[in-house]
């Protein structure tokens, strides 16, 4: 006689991870949502009545390599917060502001503490950026993942006023680049960051230039969220176009939002690098520009403005605490 438990999928570890966590979920609904955890669809009320012309924008994402640290570190609440946050800085720089976000979980063998750590990190960054977390799937698949590993998706709308739009069909040249500083290497480029610092380093290694912080901490820093800032300057001016640097780095991301006829000259010297960087470029011998185009390289987000909106943008933008830097303009 065959067991579903036996062929390696567990109903009771399934329905313990739901039952721990419901109160996580629970604490990031907000007033649109209509439906407990556990309905077969996931029902969110809008309140149009603010909007003239809505505008709903979708986006899904992963976290990738990023999750073979956390494996290591046996850590599980930081790729959470990255997979929501950056979920959410996609459509905010389309000038959106997040509704809800929904997560795929997939796993060779259900641990109900490793799920339940994961979805703890999705709640607190849900909560952060003032998005429910409304649904979500846990998938059991023997024989697809190596034991102890898993893989993340995360899927978010939100809505614009069509008006507000921010697609960059604003840019012109002479406007200008401004950077917020990234929290390391958010969640693009660990597969060359694995390759290169786990030849020399263990993750509980703290090298020098790294101060007292272990590789594992500084790998797995959480991939901060814009959107407070994104806010903050579309209200301080008008901003003609944003990127949030993810794989393919500044040239490749600020090239998806460019008009035709447009490019953007940068001055990686505007800013210092941050110590992971370094180390990582100075142990692999990484040429420049294999850093450029995998790794944001310290600026997370680039807004561009016209020169006449830029200084109160960038007022702002110090005002909440960000630490803007003028990284190039557009010509």
């Amino acid at each position: 006689m065959a067991t579903y438990k036996e062929a390696g999928v567990d109903i009771a570890a399934g329905e313990e991870t739901v039952r721990r966590i419901k109160p996580l979920v629970r604490r990031t609904f907000t007033p649109g949502v209509l439906t407990d955890i556990g309905a077969f669809g996931a029902f969110f009320e809008v309140d149009w009545a603010s909007m003239k012309e809505p505008v709903m924008v979708s986006s899904v994402d992963g976290v990738g390599t990023k999750l073979k640290v956390a494996f290591a570190m046996d850590r599980h609440d930081t790729v959470g917060q990255d997979l929501v946050n950056h979920c959410v800085n996609d459509i905010a720089v389309c000038g959106a502001r997040p509704l809800y976000f929904m997560d795929y979980f997939s796993t060779g063998k259900l641990s109900p503490d490793v799920a339940v750590s994961v979805v703890e990190g999705f709640s607190t960054a849900c909560v952060e950026n003032g998005c429910a977390l409304i649904g979500g799937e846990t998938a059991e698949m023997p024989d697809i993942y190596s034991e102890g590993e898993y893989d993340l998706a995360g899927m978010i709308t939100g809505v614009v006023e069509k008006s507000r739009i921010v697609d960059g069909a604003g840019i012109g040249a002479g406007h200008v680049a401004i950077g917020l500083p990234s929290t390391g290497l958010h969640t693009n480029g660990y597969s060359l960051a694995r390759k290169v610092l786990f030849e020399h380093f263990d993750v509980r290694d703290t090298p020098n230039e790294l101060e007292g912080t272990s590789i594992g901490d500084a790998l797995l820093a959480v991939h901060r969220s814009y959107l407070k800032a994104i806010q903050t300057a579309m209200s301080a001016g008008t901003v003609a176009g944003m990127a949030h640097i993810t794989g393919g780095g500044i040239p490749g991301n600020t090239a998806r939002i460019l008009p035709d006829g447009r490019s953007l000259d940068v001055d990686y010297d505007a800013w210092e690098r941050p110590a992971l960087f370094r180390l990582i470029q100075r142990l692999g011998a990484v040429p420049e520009e294999d850093m450029r185009s995998a790794l944001n390289v310290g600026i997370g987000l680039v807004l561009i403005v016209s020169p006449g909106d830029a200084p109160a943008i960038e007022h702002a933008l110090s005002g909440i605490g960000e630490e803007p830097i003028r990284i190039g303009s557009v010509r």
